[in-house]
Protein backbone atom coordinates (compact mmCIF):
# COMPACT_ATOMS: atom_id res chain seq x y z
CA UNK A 1 0.00 0.00 0.00
CA UNK A 2 2.61 2.15 0.92
CA UNK A 3 4.38 2.15 -2.73
CA UNK A 4 1.33 2.57 -4.32
CA UNK A 5 0.67 5.74 -2.56
CA UNK A 6 4.46 6.76 -2.91
CA UNK A 7 3.47 5.72 -6.94
CA UNK A 8 0.58 8.27 -7.00
CA UNK A 9 1.99 11.12 -5.29
CA UNK A 10 5.00 10.79 -8.01
CA UNK A 11 2.64 11.29 -10.69
CA UNK A 12 0.87 13.90 -8.41
CA UNK A 13 3.86 16.08 -7.60
CA UNK A 14 4.74 15.81 -11.50
CA UNK A 15 1.02 17.17 -12.66
CA UNK A 16 1.59 19.37 -10.26
CA UNK A 17 -1.92 21.24 -10.08
CA UNK A 18 -0.11 25.16 -8.55
CA UNK A 19 1.73 25.19 -11.21
CA UNK A 20 -1.01 24.09 -14.22
CA UNK A 21 -3.19 26.68 -12.40
CA UNK A 22 -0.90 28.86 -13.92
CA UNK A 23 0.06 27.80 -16.94
CA UNK A 24 -4.43 27.98 -17.28
CA UNK A 25 -4.41 31.48 -16.32
CA UNK A 26 -5.72 32.63 -19.63
CA UNK A 27 -8.88 29.96 -19.09
CA UNK A 28 -9.45 30.86 -15.50
CA UNK A 29 -9.88 34.57 -16.75
CA UNK A 30 -12.30 33.91 -19.26
CA UNK A 31 -14.27 30.99 -18.45
CA UNK A 32 -16.98 30.77 -15.65
CA UNK A 33 -16.72 28.48 -13.09
CA UNK A 34 -19.22 25.97 -14.70
CA UNK A 35 -17.34 25.99 -18.11
CA UNK A 36 -14.19 25.94 -16.90
CA UNK A 37 -14.98 22.52 -14.34
CA UNK A 38 -16.44 20.82 -17.48
CA UNK A 39 -13.30 21.37 -19.47
CA UNK A 40 -10.58 20.61 -17.31
CA UNK A 41 -12.20 17.37 -15.80
CA UNK A 42 -12.79 16.43 -19.50
CA UNK A 43 -8.97 17.12 -19.76
CA UNK A 44 -8.18 15.22 -17.22
CA UNK A 45 -10.25 12.06 -18.25
CA UNK A 46 -7.92 12.42 -21.32
CA UNK A 47 -4.63 12.44 -19.46
CA UNK A 48 -5.90 9.80 -16.84
CA UNK A 49 -6.93 7.54 -20.16
CA UNK A 50 -3.22 8.21 -21.71
CA UNK A 51 -1.36 8.17 -18.52
CA UNK A 52 -3.29 4.29 -17.94
CA UNK A 53 -2.39 3.48 -21.28
CA UNK A 54 1.15 4.01 -21.31
CA UNK A 55 1.28 2.38 -17.53
CA UNK A 56 -0.13 -0.95 -19.41
CA UNK A 57 1.41 -1.36 -22.65
CA UNK A 58 4.16 1.72 -22.36
CA UNK A 59 7.22 -0.52 -23.13
CA UNK A 60 5.67 -2.11 -25.90
CA UNK A 61 4.43 1.09 -27.48
CA UNK A 62 7.88 2.39 -27.64
CA UNK A 63 10.08 -1.15 -28.33
CA UNK A 64 7.15 -2.43 -30.73
CA UNK A 65 5.31 0.54 -32.70
CA UNK A 66 7.40 3.88 -32.07
CA UNK A 67 10.50 0.88 -32.46
CA UNK A 68 12.51 3.87 -30.41
CA UNK A 69 14.48 3.88 -27.60
CA UNK A 70 12.48 5.24 -24.48
CA UNK A 71 15.83 7.46 -23.96
CA UNK A 72 15.00 8.92 -27.22
CA UNK A 73 11.54 9.86 -25.96
CA UNK A 74 13.17 11.29 -22.71
CA UNK A 75 15.61 13.57 -24.99
CA UNK A 76 12.86 14.53 -27.38
CA UNK A 77 10.85 15.96 -23.86
CA UNK A 78 13.41 17.59 -22.14
CA UNK A 79 14.08 19.37 -25.67
CA UNK A 80 10.57 20.40 -25.62
CA UNK A 81 10.33 21.68 -21.85
CA UNK A 82 13.09 23.30 -22.36
CA UNK A 83 10.93 25.49 -25.29
CA UNK A 84 8.95 25.67 -22.84
CA UNK A 85 10.76 27.25 -19.94
CA UNK A 86 11.97 29.51 -22.34
CA UNK A 87 9.12 31.05 -23.39
CA UNK A 88 7.81 31.70 -20.01
CA UNK A 89 11.19 33.39 -19.09
CA UNK A 90 10.66 36.00 -22.11
CA UNK A 91 6.72 35.93 -22.21
CA UNK A 92 5.50 34.82 -18.65
CA UNK A 93 2.25 32.85 -18.35
CA UNK A 94 0.70 33.96 -21.27
CA UNK A 95 3.40 31.37 -23.14
CA UNK A 96 1.31 28.03 -22.69
CA UNK A 97 -1.38 30.49 -24.20
CA UNK A 98 0.94 30.76 -27.27
CA UNK A 99 2.45 27.39 -27.50
CA UNK A 100 -1.31 25.66 -26.83
CA UNK A 101 -2.84 27.90 -30.12
CA UNK A 102 -6.14 28.65 -29.97
CA UNK A 103 -8.00 25.07 -29.95
CA UNK A 104 -11.57 25.01 -30.37
CA UNK A 105 -11.45 22.18 -28.30
CA UNK A 106 -10.06 23.46 -25.22
CA UNK A 107 -10.14 19.65 -23.14
CA UNK A 108 -7.47 18.62 -25.24
CA UNK A 109 -5.56 21.53 -25.45
CA UNK A 110 -5.31 20.97 -21.72
CA UNK A 111 -4.78 17.28 -22.06
CA UNK A 112 -1.95 18.10 -24.07
CA UNK A 113 0.73 19.63 -23.79
CA UNK A 114 -0.57 20.60 -20.50
CA UNK A 115 -1.29 17.79 -18.18
CA UNK A 116 0.32 15.04 -20.72
CA UNK A 117 3.91 15.63 -21.16
CA UNK A 118 7.50 13.41 -20.94
CA UNK A 119 7.53 13.32 -17.49
CA UNK A 120 3.84 12.67 -16.70
CA UNK A 121 4.02 9.44 -19.26
CA UNK A 122 7.84 8.15 -17.97
CA UNK A 123 6.22 8.23 -14.54
CA UNK A 124 2.97 5.97 -15.97
CA UNK A 125 5.76 3.45 -17.62
CA UNK A 126 7.46 3.71 -14.00
CA UNK A 127 4.07 2.91 -12.30
CA UNK A 128 3.00 0.55 -15.11
CA UNK A 129 6.11 -1.03 -14.15
CA UNK A 130 5.96 -1.13 -10.19
CA UNK A 131 2.08 -2.42 -10.05
CA UNK A 132 -0.68 -4.58 -11.00
CA UNK A 133 -2.53 -3.37 -13.87
CA UNK A 134 -5.47 -2.62 -11.69
CA UNK A 135 -3.24 -1.21 -8.44
CA UNK A 136 -1.50 1.55 -11.44
CA UNK A 137 -4.28 3.11 -13.04
CA UNK A 138 -5.90 3.29 -9.80
CA UNK A 139 -3.25 5.26 -8.55
CA UNK A 140 -3.00 7.58 -11.76
CA UNK A 141 -6.63 7.86 -11.80
CA UNK A 142 -6.56 9.30 -8.13
CA UNK A 143 -3.80 11.24 -8.84
CA UNK A 144 -5.37 13.16 -11.67
CA UNK A 145 -8.79 13.46 -9.95
CA UNK A 146 -7.16 15.37 -6.67
CA UNK A 147 -4.90 17.57 -9.15
CA UNK A 148 -8.00 18.09 -10.98
CA UNK A 149 -9.98 19.24 -7.46
CA UNK A 150 -7.10 21.32 -5.90
CA UNK A 151 -7.41 22.83 -9.66
CA UNK A 152 -11.12 23.93 -9.13
CA UNK A 153 -10.54 24.96 -5.87
CA UNK A 154 -7.92 27.33 -6.92
CA UNK A 155 -10.30 28.69 -9.98
CA UNK A 156 -12.73 29.32 -6.81
CA UNK A 157 -10.45 31.34 -4.94
CA UNK A 158 -9.52 33.07 -7.89
CA UNK A 159 -13.21 34.11 -8.84
CA UNK A 160 -13.37 34.94 -5.28
CA UNK A 161 -10.45 37.11 -4.40
CA UNK A 162 -10.41 38.48 -8.05
CA UNK A 163 -13.10 41.53 -7.69
CA UNK A 164 -11.01 42.38 -4.77
CA UNK A 165 -7.60 42.56 -5.57
CA UNK A 166 -7.43 41.70 -9.05
CA UNK A 167 -4.24 44.15 -9.75
CA UNK A 168 -2.44 41.91 -7.37
CA UNK A 169 -3.77 38.49 -8.61
CA UNK A 170 -2.02 40.11 -11.80
CA UNK A 171 1.33 40.44 -10.31
CA UNK A 172 1.34 37.53 -8.65
CA UNK A 173 0.26 35.17 -12.07
CA UNK A 174 2.99 37.05 -13.53
CA UNK A 175 6.12 36.64 -11.15
CA UNK A 176 5.04 32.87 -10.41
CA UNK A 177 4.77 32.15 -13.97
CA UNK A 178 8.61 33.57 -14.45
CA UNK A 179 9.56 31.41 -11.81
CA UNK A 180 7.99 28.25 -12.76
CA UNK A 181 10.54 28.90 -15.77
CA UNK A 182 13.15 27.69 -13.43
CA UNK A 183 11.39 24.58 -12.87
CA UNK A 184 10.44 23.32 -15.95
CA UNK A 185 13.92 24.54 -16.86
CA UNK A 186 15.27 22.17 -14.66
CA UNK A 187 13.03 18.89 -15.08
CA UNK A 188 13.99 19.73 -18.90
CA UNK A 189 17.55 19.23 -18.32
CA UNK A 190 17.43 16.38 -15.91
CA UNK A 191 15.13 14.70 -18.60
CA UNK A 192 17.85 14.82 -21.18
CA UNK A 193 20.67 14.02 -19.05
CA UNK A 194 18.83 10.51 -18.14
CA UNK A 195 17.75 10.21 -21.48
CA UNK A 196 21.88 10.62 -22.60
CA UNK A 197 23.13 8.14 -19.45
CA UNK A 198 20.85 5.72 -20.52
CA UNK A 199 21.75 5.86 -24.31
CA UNK A 200 25.43 5.90 -23.08
CA UNK A 201 24.96 2.93 -20.86
CA UNK A 202 24.51 1.00 -23.96
CA UNK A 203 27.81 1.61 -25.18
Amino acid sequence: MTDLIQSAVLLLVLLNPFLVIVYLVDMVEKLDHKSFSKVLIHGGMIAAAVFCSFAVVGDFIFSGIVQAEFASFQIFGGLVFVLIGLQFVFRGPTAIEILRGDSKHLAGAIAMPVLIGPGTISASVVIGKRHEVWQACGAIIVAVAISIAIMLALKSLHDHVRPHSEPLIKRYIEIAGRITALYVGTIAVDMIMQGVRTWVGKF
